[in-house]
């Protein structure tokens, strides 16, 4: 059923020399596909017909775009446990995470599926003329959102189904009429090209354009950087780590014509512990935090990996039930060696800082490619003055730093990057009473929680999945829901336009019958 091959538009290709297999880290050992990394002529001949497909899946309806998305869904429902095994082999996640997965990225798809049926996302504006108005008349003008073009998904290591090849970014492409390319992810590039296989076969039954969606191999950065850099790409789409993410940006930006990357990379996800919520509940939240911390062994972009607090009685307690609870969690696999490699490194490089101490390192043997779980802490002091302290260790880690007072947890607070999520853990009196910690915690997070853990991501309209940088490369922006929509696509405004031949979202009969904001009042009539 795996190929190996490249999926250019509906044709499979493998021109290129270069090869690779994917890993399975339960086993150690890799698996029997050979992949073909994406040729130079084949990635023009991608991007040549996505620019191609372009100009026909612009203009299809959101009807018959919605019909292929939920062809989509239900292809990859009908690849069964097949797909579940194979993204089990590549990840070394269990059947279950995949299950899980599998069932957030047909939600996906179907909820954008509903709303290009619908039709209202395209935020039609409608000021008519008035031709009487003194000294100036007024012209008519009528504004709605059109797709941007050829749009580029990078897969993400974490995520085989639900952030990579149909994921979020690809579902809110395909859904605003941008042809996408996927940059598929090395770890786990037979899910993809079995997903791929998926979106062909839909797009083929739902009549859609050869070059509605592409599937390239790579093995190393070369393909994504050839794809980043071709003037016919008009957006990007990342998930992934710090460095690789502000690579993709500034190569955007060298370009003659520079293009939007939404990437959401590295975040730490700080925890605000309170002193009357640890005094009360602290051993309720160490046992609450254990699992978040280690749940799918910290590999999650909202893994809690900073916990702040003021330094009492009751954050010692919390630190101690906290390295008591955490050993207790059996280790689970990570996705890659090079996971597992970074995670030893990131986690001996942060441990080795000057006043820093390990307060839980599980020590028991586990298997190969399994990630020790470590708690440490470290004074407000040696946090502020040691930028090294702030980086983001991908695996099961967290550090607790105890602040002096509430002046310093404030500048803690204020001195942290960018975030994806915060969280305050405290009492409602307590929290009453500090509001300058929540508002200085909202203004370095796209997510603010209350009592809970950052981890589990909600796809609905109101999550924001995003952050100021280096949380994402532009935090009005989310990566989750479907206002995510919104990054791949653009407004345009017609004046004075005749009515016939205005897109139908801005005709005066509505044929649509979309709600509309017209003179300045949201309402779905006839004008």
């Amino acid at each position: 059923m795996i190929s190996g091959k490249n999926y250019i538009g509906k044709n499979l290709s493998s021109q290129g020399k270069i090869t690779f297999k994917t890993f399975n880290p339960k086993t150690n050992t890799e698996n029997k596909t050979v992949f073909t990394e994406a040729s130079d002529q084949e990635i023009e001949e991608t991007v040549v017909l996505a620019k191609e497909a372009f100009k026909k899946y612009k203009n299809i309806s959101g009807k018959k775009k919605s019909d292929f998305l939920n062809a989509i869904a239900n292809e990859i429902l009908d690849l069964g446990d097949t797909l579940l095994q194979i993204y089990s082999q590549e990840s070394g996640l269990n059947i279950d995470r995949a299950i899980s997965e599998r069932g957030r990225t047909i939600w996906q798809l179907r909820m954008f599926a509903d709303l290009v049926k619908e039709g209202s996302w395209v935020e039609a504006t409608i000021d008519t003329a008035n031709v009487d108005r003194k000294p100036i008349p007024k012209p008519d003008l009528r504004k709605m959102l059109f797709p941007l073009g050829p749009v580029v998904v990078f897969g993400a290591s974490n995520f085989p189904l639900a952030y990579s090849t149909a994921g979020g970014d690809t579902a809110a492409a395909l859904a605003a009429g941008c042809p996408v390319i996927v940059k598929s992810h090395p770890m786990h590039a037979g899910t993809g090209e079995m997903v791929s296989s998926a979106i062909i076969k839909a797009a083929e039954k739902t009549g859609m354009p050869n070059g509605v969606f592409s599937n390239l191999n790579s093995s190393g950065i070369k393909v994504g950087q050839e794809l980043v850099k071709h003037p016919n790409i008009k957006a990007v789409g990342f998930t992934g780590s710090v460095r690789g993410g502000r690579a993709l940006f500034d190569m955007a930006n060298q370009r003659a014509e520079p293009i939007p990357i939404f990437a959401e990379m590295g975040s730490v996800n700080p925890v605000i512990l309170m002193p009357k919520a640890a005094k009360q509940k602290g051993e309720e939240w160490a046992k609450t935090y254990s699992g978040s911390i280690t749940l799918g062994s910290g590999q999650f972009c909202t893994n809690p990996g900073l916990i702040i607090g003021i330094k009492d009685d009751a954050l010692q307690n919390f630190i101690q039930n906290l390295a008591e609870e955490i050993v207790k969690v059996e280790p689970s696999c990570m996705l890659h060696p090079n996971i597992i490699g970074n995670f030893e490194r990131n986690k001996a490089e942060v441990s080795s800082q000057k006043g820093v101490f390990i307060k839980a390192d599980y020590s028991n043997d586990i298997p190969k490619n399994y990630g020790r779980q470590v708690i440490i802490t470290v004074e407000g002091d040696t946090f502020l003055k040691n930028a090294t302290l702030h980086q983001e260790v991908f695996g099961p880690f967290s550090m607790v730093v105890q602040c002096k007072d509430k002046l310093q947890l404030l500048k803690v607070i204020n001195n942290l990057e960018g975030q994806l999520t915060g969280t305050i853990l405290a009492e409602k009196d307590e929290l009453n009473q500090n509001k300058e910690v929540f508002e200085a915690l909202q203004n370095r997070v796209g997510r603010i929680i209350y009592n809970g853990v950052p981890t589990g991501v909600e796809v609905c309209p109101s999550m924001q999945h995003g952050g100021p940088y280096p949380a994402s490369t532009d935090s009005r922006y989310t990566a989750v829901g479907i206002h995510s929509i919104k990054r791949w696509v653009r407004p345009i405004s017609f004046q004075n336009w005749p009515d016939e031949l205005l897109p139908n979202e801005l005709k005066n009969k509505n044929p649509l019958k979309i709600l509309r904001l017209i003179n300045n009042k949201r309402e779905s009539k006839f004008l």
